[in-house]
């Protein structure tokens, strides 16, 4: 098991769980609720971190998880279908599921 990646979101961690898991390449969280603690310890350390369970995978989920840091859309856009209001890194409508593009 190896180390891939901290995050200071937990929504971010999962985002990139999902991204992996969608890939077949299965992971573990540590740390995701110790921002609790956070004080006692430093910041950065009580971030949630994502590890991959076979080291074998650990090259393509790094490559996987860059690729989505620098497509990473940062404007909001408004829905097609229903014309609610999402951010920017949404690929779908969190009121109707209808795709960003």
């Amino acid at each position: 098991m190896k180390k891939l990646t901290s995050a200071e979101s937990t929504i971010t961690i999962n985002h990139f769980k999902n991204l992996l898991e969608s890939e077949g390449i299965p992971t573990q969280i540590r740390n995701e609720h110790l921002g609790s603690i956070m004080g006692e310890m430093p910041f950065f350390e009580t971030w949630p971190q994502l590890w991959v369970v076979n080291d074998l995978d650990y090259d393509r989920a790094k490559q996987l998880i860059e690729s989505v840091e620098d497509e990473s859309p940062t404007m909001p856009w408004s829905c097609r279908k229903c014309g609610e209001r999402n951010e920017g890194q949404f690929a779908a409508c969190w009121n109707c599921g209808a795709s960003a593009d």
